[in-house]
This record gives structure tokens, sequence and C-alpha cells, in this order.
């Protein structure tokens, strides 16, 4: 037993020294020459080691640590150099190949085209309030009886709506009557005032024909449609001017449309769209855009749009949801990108320009709006340039990081510099 335990603590011994040895003499060789070992990691090409000043070193693994000599890291990593160059963008990173396949970077080409313009969004069905009718009492009176009793009844044109005992209405015709076969020159003055009088109360000479001996008029419907509102009962009194019942028409309907403001730009009255309404499968109806409205949701931010649909069977009744699919004219080509591509900030929008020789550009655009997994650039791309698609937000942050560097006048503080294995700022030609 006890010789077990001496044979087990020499062969210890005997590691730990050899580990120590070995640690020794790798410190040594990396403090003898640490521009060779920077060549192994792909940090910079030999024209860069040569003339280029080391800014200090660090550890591939943990960025952060620096150190303003070569050797091994506290991992025991050998530390790589970080070189400055006087001439390089700031906006701008050099990636060797093997990195670049490591981040998964993937380019796309910027396309010069029109983005799909039909554009679907939500609606609901309402009444065209410009075939609204207001049927009111132009004098005091008393609604005797009611013809229609229900909201939403279908009424036709002329049919009878309410009788209604006015005393002012009783009087004018009575004065008019009066007046009817009079011969002289004043009486025919009077005759025609009374007439005037007559039209002002809303009375028409049908109405004056067909009052009964107790004064009693029958209101009859102006137009066909539907009662929408119906504002007094039997028996109840009313003033001059109060709304009796409201009748809508119902040839057409409005639909209101709820439009992304970035779209709502490319929409022109006259417009075409195809509705297509939920409570009635497989049917389609095609209006136009009467307006866009001046009135911007501030929960959804949407922009209100009136379309016009014809109604001729009338199906289509107001609440009902419907689909709403606009066909506005095309614009002309510009440069599109993946929406993947593009990096949004609070102050801009970047994307990352993917040059010749592994180098990679940050570049700020304008956008315009967005279709089918595209958005329009505005501003900063011409047609033609390669964007990253993945792997952009790993070189968007060297970029930035190392663009703040090179703008500071004191030398980089340890905790504000990150740098990622394989990258150099700078090494443009």
């Amino acid at each position: 037993m006890k010789r077990a335990l001496l044979i087990s603590s020499i062969l210890a011994g005997l590691l730990v020294t050899a580990v120590g040895a070995y640690l020794i003499d790798r410190h040594h060789d990396g403090a003898q020459d640490g521009t060779s070992a920077d060549h192994s990691v792909g940090t910079g090409s030999p024209a860069q080691t040569a003339t280029a000043k080391v800014l200090y070193w660090y550890d591939p693994m943990v960025p952060a640590q620096h150190s303003d000599k070569p050797g091994l890291s506290s991992m025991g990593m050998q530390m790589v150099p970080k070189y400055a160059n006087a001439d390089a963008d700031p906006n701008t990173v050099s990636i060797d190949a093997a990195t670049v396949q490591n981040l998964g970077v993937r380019t796309a080409p910027v396309e010069r085209r029109m983005l799909s313009a039909t554009v679907q969004v939500p609606g609901t069905i309402g009444w065209d309030l410009s075939q609204a009718v207001v049927v009111s009492a132009r004098v005091d009176a008393v609604v005797n009886k009611l013809y229609v009793r229900t909201p939403y009844a279908s009424v036709k044109a002329g049919a009878p709506l309410a009788d209604v005992l006015a005393p002012q209405w009783s009087s004018a015709v009575a004065e008019a009557q009066a007046l009817q076969h009079v011969q002289s020159t004043e009486a025919k003055a009077l005759r025609g005032a009374a007439q005037q009088r007559l039209r002002v109360l809303g009375l028409s000479p049908a109405d004056s024909r067909s009052m009964g001996s107790n004064g009693q008029i029958t209101l009859r419907a102006p137009q066909a449609g539907v009662l929408s509102t119906l504002d007094v009962r039997e028996g109840q009194r009313v003033n001059a001017g109060q709304t009796l019942m409201t009748i809508n028409g119902i040839s057409t309907v409005w639909v209101d449309a709820a439009l992304p403001q970035s779209v709502a730009g490319t929409m022109r009255a006259d417009t075409p769209v195809t509705v297509s309404i939920d409570a009635l499968p497989g049917q389609v109806f095609h209006g136009h855009v009467e307006s866009l409205l001046p009135d911007i949701d501030m929960t959804t931010r949407t922009q209100h749009m009136r379309i016009v649909l014809a109604n001729p069977d009338g199906v289509l009744s107001p609440g009902m949801f419907a689909t709403v699919q606009l066909d506005p004219a095309s614009g002309k080509a510009v440069p599109v990108v993946p929406d993947d591509a593009l990096i949004a900030s609070g102050a801009d929008t970047r994307v990352i320009v993917a040059e010749d020789g592994g180098h990679f550009r940050a570049i700020a655009v304008r956008t315009g709006r967005a279709a089918g997994g595209y958005t329009e650039i505005l501003e900063g791309l011409a047609g033609g340039e390669k964007v990253v698609v993945s792997g952009q937000f790993l070189i968007d942050s060297e970029a930035s990081l190392s663009g703040a560097l090179e703008r500071l006048d004191d030398p980089p503080a340890p905790a504000s510099s990150v740098a990622m294995p394989g990258m150099t700022m700078g090494t443009n030609p």
C-alpha cells in the first residue's frame, strides 16, 4: 500500500514538472517572436505586419483583455496584435475568408425593380352618408300615427311615414286655400305670399290638397331606402327643427379601410379596389377609392380611406368586415434590398455592402415602402451592389467600434476596444 502511494506521488511530481517546463518554454518563444504567431491567425497581411504600428495585443477569446507586449493571456492563449492604420476608412472592415465562413456571412445583390403594388388592408362597411335624408318637423306638432315603427325597416319612395297634427300648418293651408280664387291685384300678391309660406314650412301642393278637416298631414318618404334612425313615437310632441327619422339609400355603401402610412402615399382618388366579404364567401365586389381622409388613428398609426361600392342587390350591410385589395398605379423601378439586410437604429438605417478583397462597408440609407420581403432604398444605393443579409450585425458592430476608436485623440482605453478574431481595420489598398 505504501509502495503504491509512493509511486503515485512520484508520477504526479514528474507530470507537474513537465507541464511547467512546457509553459515556460512556450512563453519564452512567444516573447522572442510575437509577430510570427500573428500570421497564423490571419489578423493582417505580411506587408501590414512589416509597416503598420501595433497598438496593443489582445486575446482572441477575450478581446477586452489587452497587453502592451506579446505573450500569453490569462487563459494561456497566444495574444495577437491590433494594428493601426491612419489611412483606414472607419466604416470599412476587412475580414479574411475563414472568418467570413465562420460568421455565416451571406450576401444578396441590390436589384432595381418595382415592388409588388398590390396591398391588402382590413375594412368595415358603413352607410353611404351622401344618400342620407333627414325627415324633420318644420313646426311644432304632435305625432298622431306612425306607419313605420321599427328602425332599419325598408321604405319605398312616397310611402307614408307618419301623420302629424300641426296648428301652424293648418292655418297656413287654410290661408292659401282662401286666396286660391281671388281676382284683385292686392289679393293675388297675398296669394303668392301664402304659397311661399307653405314652401318655407315644408309643405308641398300635394300636402295642401291631402290635409284632412282636422288639420292632419301625412309625411311621406322622400326616397327609397332603410330607416337608419327613428327618433319619435306615437303621441309624442315634437318641436320645430327636431329630427323625426333618417332614411339611408342602399344603392351604394362606404367601406372604411385602415391604410398603413407606408403605402398611403401611393394611393389616389379613383384607385380601383377589389373587396371580399367574410359573410359572403366567394363573392367579389369592385369599387374605387373616393378619398383619403385626413384622419390618422393614434393607436395603429393608420390612415382612413373611404371606398365606394355598388350595392344593387342590397346584400351589403353596415358593420360587415371586409378585406380590401388595392392596385395602385405602378411607379418607377428603384433599388430594393431584402428586409434582412437592414440594420435599424434610433438615428438611421444602415446596410453592410460587401466589396472586393473581403472588405465590408457600412452605408447609411433612406428607405421607402416594403412589400414581399423587400424594401425600397431611396438614397444610399444605386443598384448592382452586394449587401450582407446574414452576420451583418457583427460586422456593423466591429465597424462602429473601430470607427469610434479612430476618432479618439487619446490612446484607446482597454475596456472600450473590442476586436474579432480574424478582423482588421483599414486594410484597403
